[in-house]
């Protein structure tokens, strides 16, 4: 539908790109600590949540213990720290309820374009709105003073799906993840799931339990992954809540799940031979007595060289052990009539096949950045402190921790971000972008050999090799680098109004 457009122009001092988890996170914290700053949440899709709302596959939950992927300042008081996708949306809710966000939040609002004027240190938001009734689009231009994009690092319109030779003979049903059927019926069905990353993991174990449970679910690997078995509920964490209350208990559990998250990394990365026997060891406990540990959960890479999986009571390898499930690792030859054919020759049969191969990279949506009249690419950009991006001013983006929970770094980003602004206000600042010494040595922002971000390498910015153009991915380490002063000499300020206006702007401010 041809977008129509209206000249309709509203200003505000932050623009909060995205209402999933660091969004929603962002705009309290920013409503908070910045009450003299206006703020809006522009969302493209119909609902708050993000990732939370957007996938709808079986058993869909988190990855990391909400003690620490929850907000610093909202206790998680759920039983269940290892929680699922309705849960968390639940929880989303409450926070907008809570912080009074809704009437900062506008949903079905997709930014399609960015500009930056030096000349005005504003940028000017070109935003698509669908009615909610008609579907009606409108084009609006939104002008703010800055831009904190919470969008994630993934596509949202599609996941990642190999060309598979033969998938037009197969006669059954073939499903992605990201865009999983609602009327979908899998019951006595013989199922095969593609892949052995989270998602896999998280299916596997939902599809083959439960009143509705398939006949039998294969996971089907290429390459084996590291996973581990996690008790769903803390016991620690209810003992300490029960101890010192909702708020202190919250804070202890947090405090010490990020320290024995941040060991265990640092530990299975030092010493990663030790690392692998210790994780061999607890699968040989929980799999059949003859199951081949080595061909299926040895993977060739070291501990956290990509993300570990986990499974919630160790459901995963419980499927296994009741026959409900199975693992099969071999390479794909072609898929046929009844199912998949691997190298080997041997074929696995199935009604339904489930494409868990991963998710493409994407950054800010995919919309042009235009700076001055330039358009930039991001992957030229270098990252500062793990959150400002060089050659575009008042421009920060929320990606989070790969190896532990996603928002404790957004967290940090956000009061930074908050100190950042403040500094300005009282220097007379109207604009800061970070400017990276000239034969910087760059690589990759993600030190993982995961396939998502390799496919993704060239589309995304870039680090350095030290402070503060290392992307930092412990919650001790950007404690520290997102501390202390504000100002050094690799960001460079300036201000588009004169002296004079700033000077009265200020003094009416104080009055």
């Amino acid at each position: 539908m041809t977008a129509e457009v209206v000249e309709t122009v509203e200003e505000f001092d932050i623009v909060i790109i995205g209402a999933g988890i660091s969004g929603i996170g962002a705009a309290a914290s920013f409503r908070r600590d910045l009450p003299g700053k206006s703020v809006v949440v522009l969302e493209g899709r119909d609902s708050i949540g993000g990732t939370w709302d957007l996938f709808r596959y079986p058993g869909i939950r988190s990855d990391s213990d909400l003690h620490t992927f929850g907000y610093a300042f909202k206790p998680w008081r759920h039983e269940a720290a290892i929680a699922d996708a309705p849960l968390i949306l639940e929880y989303l809710r409450e926070t907008v309820d809570e912080h009074q966000l809704a009437p900062t939040i506008r949903l079905r609002h997709r930014v399609v374009r960015s500009e930056w004027s030096s000349a005005e240190s504003r940028w000017t938001l070109s935003v698509e709105a669908t009615d909610p009734v008609t579907g009606e689009l409108t084009t609006k231009t939104v002008r703010a003073g800055w831009v904190f994009a919470a969008t994630g690092y993934y596509r949202y319109d599609e996941g990642y799906a190999p060309d598979f030779p033969g998938s037009d003979e197969f006669g059954g049903l073939i499903v992605h993840p990201q865009h999983w059927p609602e009327s979908l019926d899998y019951s006595g069905k013989k199922v095969v799931v593609i892949g052995s990353g989270a998602t896999a993991i998280t299916l596997v174990p939902s599809m083959a339990g439960g009143p509705d449970a398939a006949a039998h679910v294969t996971m089907l690997q290429r390459t084996p992954t590291y996973v581990l078995a996690l008790p769903r509920t803390d016991k620690i964490a209810l003992a300490l809540t029960k101890l010192l209350g909702k708020q202190r208990g919250y804070a202890a559990t947090r405090f010490k799940n990020i320290w024995i998250d941040r060991a265990v990394v640092k530990g299975l990365r030092a010493f990663p031979k030790t690392g692998r026997a210790l994780i061999r060891r607890e699968n040989v406990k929980r799999l059949p007595k003859g199951f081949d540990v080595d061909k299926h959960f040895n993977p060739p890479y070291n501990p956290w060289d990509q993300r570990l999986c986990l499974a919630p009571d160790g459901d995963f390898f419980d499927a296994i052990k009741a026959g409900t499930a199975s693992v099969v690792t071999d390479k794909i030859t072609r898929f046929s009539k009844r199912g998949i054919v691997l190298e080997s020759g041997e074929e696995i049969p199935a009604d339904i096949i489930v494409t868990a191969t991963g998710l493409n990279m994407r950054l800010f949506d995919g919309m042009p950045i235009v700076v001055d009249g330039v358009q930039v690419d991001v992957a030229d950009s270098v990252c500062y402190r793990g959150m400002l991006l060089s050659g575009i001013p008042n421009w920060a983006m929320a990606i989070g921790y790969t190896t532990s929970s996603w928002t404790l770094k957004v967290s940090l980003m956000c009061r930074y971000f908050v100190d950042l602004l403040t500094h300005m206000d009282e220097h007379g600042h109207d604009r800061v972008v970070p400017i990276p010494a000239a034969g910087i040595v760059r690589r990759p922002v993600m030190d993982l050999q995961s396939g998502y971000a390799k496919r993704g390498e060239a589309l995304m910015p870039k680090q350095g090799q030290g402070a503060p153009w290392q992307m930092a991915m412990s919650y001790a380490e950007d404690a520290k680098a997102l501390r202390g002063p504000i100002a050094d000499e690799h960001l460079e300020f300036g201000r588009s109004r004169s002296s004079a206006t700033w000077q009265v702007e200020r003094q009416a401010s104080h009055a």
